[in-house]
């Protein structure tokens, strides 16, 4: 892919995972706060949810330098999505970490680009 804005910094990182348990509203906020502290970003509004009947939860954090979405499934198994999307450099490793950690994933994967 060519990069249309050389000027303007991205950095994405996708993080994919197994909770132990099925996820709450609350767990997700709280999660969406701390991932903006460890990775220094500035919070414009708290954290958003939404819960799917069909689908499960959703979120979304915004930050002065982009933000996060979340996605958690209860069926057909247990599983999260994490996109993080900003204009501000951050240490992905500190926020796969801090991911795995928090939820206690029995496995997680990621993709940064």
């Amino acid at each position: 892919m060519r990069d249309l804005a050389p000027e303007i910094y991205r950095q994405r990182l996708v993080i994919e995972g197994y909770p132990q348990k099925p996820l709450t509203d609350s767990e997700i906020k709280e999660y969406l706060k701390q991932l903006s502290d460890v990775l220094g970003m500035t919070t414009l509004i708290d954290p958003v949810t939404h819960r799917s009947d069909l689908y499960g939860e959703a979120a979304w954090i915004h930050w002065e330098t982009s933000g996060a979405h979340f996605y958690a499934w209860d069926q057909p198994r247990l599983f999260f999505s994490v996109d993080i999307y900003t204009c501000k450099e951050f240490e992905a490793k500190k926020a796969l970490d801090f991911t795995s950690e928090f939820f206690n994933t029995s496995q997680i994967e990621h993709k940064e680009f």
